[in-house]
Formats: C-alpha cells, structure tokens, sequence
C-alpha cells in the first residue's frame, strides 16, 4: 500500500511498527512514544502520532477509539472486536471472529450506506474482579453490584 500511495517507509515508521510489533496489548500513543524514543531519542510525540496515523490509513496496524479510554493501537491488522475493562481501561482482543453478514443486514434495512463497524465489549477484567475495593471500580459500579461472580 506504500507504493500506491506514494509514501514511504520511513526509519522512523519502521521503528514504531517494529516496536508496536513487540509490545503487548494495545498501547497508547504515549507508551509507544516512550520506547520508541529508547532508539530514537530526537524523535517527538507528534511526529509518533503522524506516524501511527498514517500506519493505520495503510492499513499496517489498526486505531482504536474505545469509549472512555485513550486512542490505542492495535499491530493486528485484520478487522476483529476488542474488550474493555472500564475499571482500568485494560483492552484485550475479543475471542470471537466479525460478524460478517451484519453489514449487510443493516445495508438492506436502511437508506446508509454502510461503511462499517464497531463493536465494543466492557466489563471487569481478571485483576479488577479480584480487587472488589479497587478505588476505581466503585466509580463504575453500583454499591449492591460490589460482590462479582467470578
């Protein structure tokens, strides 16, 4: 897609991938800032967050824009669903595949024309569910709602 689009791969760009590529989860920009600036040090914050959007425009890795949580990006590039805790903003893959025919269910029962979609899960994740007197988590859930089935 670099060639199409007449952009190239730059050092920096492959920095970030290859350091992206390495990490776990789905870090911000920030923490991607942080270790890429490990082997670039001149390299700055935005120039980090043009880089990654331009990765995500050709399709190398995957923008996440997530309710109630930082950007976060994503080195699988193939389309799939993720999970929030929305105690500690935790995001991990989903364990399902898309739903492919949605699209075009609701193509045939409306005037839009669909370009996509986005499905967000939430709930608690496994250290949130053992820490019921984490401070955060009170802000999210009600008093009687405290004691979770593990």
């Amino acid at each position: 897609m670099l060639k199409e689009t007449n952009l190239r791969m730059t050092r920096q760009r492959r920095v970030i991938l290859e350091e992206l590529r390495k990490m776990d989860g789905h870090p911000t920009a920030d923490k991607i800032y942080a270790v890429v600036r490990k082997r670039l040090p001149k390299i700055s914050l935005g120039t980090v967050y043009r880089n990654l959007e331009v990765l995500s425009v050709l399709g190398e890795i995957q923008k996440l824009e997530l309710s109630g949580s930082q950007k976060r990006f994503d080195c699988i590039s193939d389309f799939h669903y993720h999970i929030r805790c929305t105690c500690c903003d935790r995001v991990d893959d989903a364990p399902m595949g898309p739903l492919k025919d949605f699209e075009n269910r609701i193509n045939g029962e409306t005037s839009f024309k669909v370009l996509g979609h986005r499905i967000e899960f939430v709930g608690l994740c496994p250290d949130c569910r053992e820490n019921p007197t984490s401070p955060g988590l009170k802000k999210f859930i009600p008093p009687n709602h405290l004691h979770v089935e593990k």
